[in-house]
């Protein structure tokens, strides 16, 4: 290829993805909504599955301290009775320290018990609440899901016509520029990599070219580039003479 055919196809490949942009554009923000949405049922998820498991843990202990309780009481009942039995004041005496401390557990128990059911209360309205948030979140990841499906069904055939055509021009580009091209594009906060000459200034940053670089710019003889964005620079009419696609 001559070099003014690789400037053409340099511009062509811009202009293809530039409208490939124009497309994209039309999703606007509803692919980062979808996976803000996605990410955020993740955590909740995660959230609730971790405070499903505390609620399990403290579930368990009440019923472990109850029991404690009930293994307390028949302890008691036991003491009190071989109390009645006692030979002297030594073997009362111990039998009472031992009511005395199984008294004393079971309020201990209950203290528990108290405590674990008022977290326990904490955690399933968070839960409750989470929940209530989740379902919120699935129907509005539902709702974004269809308005994202709709628009890139509706520009899912020119998309893929123009991804098509870029790839025809990219295999007809030396690696070389094409490695320049997507770089350049990848910089650029418009993703403008070729731009024209309009009014004696780049179409990328608006600077001005001296007369002398658009002379060299306008014969096509070698792939210049702008002194000050780094974008490749190609003359205003090269868009009436298109490489055939």
């Amino acid at each position: 290829m001559s070099v003014e055919e690789k400037l053409k196809a340099l511009y062509d490949l811009q202009k293809a993805a530039t409208e490939v942009d124009q497309i994209r554009k039309l999703r606007g923000e509803l692919p980062l909504e979808v996976q803000d949405l996605e990410d955020e049922i993740e955590g909740l998820e995660t959230r609730i599955s971790n405070y499903d498991n505390e609620v399990k843990a403290l579930n368990n202990s009440i019923a472990e301290k109850k029991n404690d309780i009930k293994e307390s009481g028949v302890l008691i009942a036991k003491y009190e009775a071989q109390q009645s039995n006692v030979r002297n004041n030594r073997e009362f005496d111990s039998l009472s320290k031992e009511t005395e401390f199984q008294k004393l557990e079971i309020e201990l128990s209950e203290k528990r018990i108290k405590e674990f059911t008022a977290d326990l209360a904490a955690k399933q309205s968070v839960i409750e609440s989470s929940r209530q948030l989740l379902e919120d979140r699935k129907a509005d990841l539902a709702a974004k899901k269809k308005e994202l499906d709709d628009i890139v069904s509706e520009t899912k055939q020119d998309e893929e016509k123009r991804l098509k055509k870029i790839t025809q021009i990219e295999d007809r580009v030396e690696d070389r520029l094409l490695t320049a091209f997507k770089r350049i594009r990848a910089n650029a906060v418009n993703g403008l990599a070729v731009v024209p000459v309009e009014r004696d200034a780049c179409g990328g940053c608006f600077n001005k070219i001296p007369p002398q670089r658009q002379l060299d710019i306008k014969s096509r003889k070698k792939v210049i580039v702008c002194e000050y964005c780094g974008r490749i620079l190609v003359d205003n009419e090269i868009d009436q003479d298109k490489v055939d696609d």
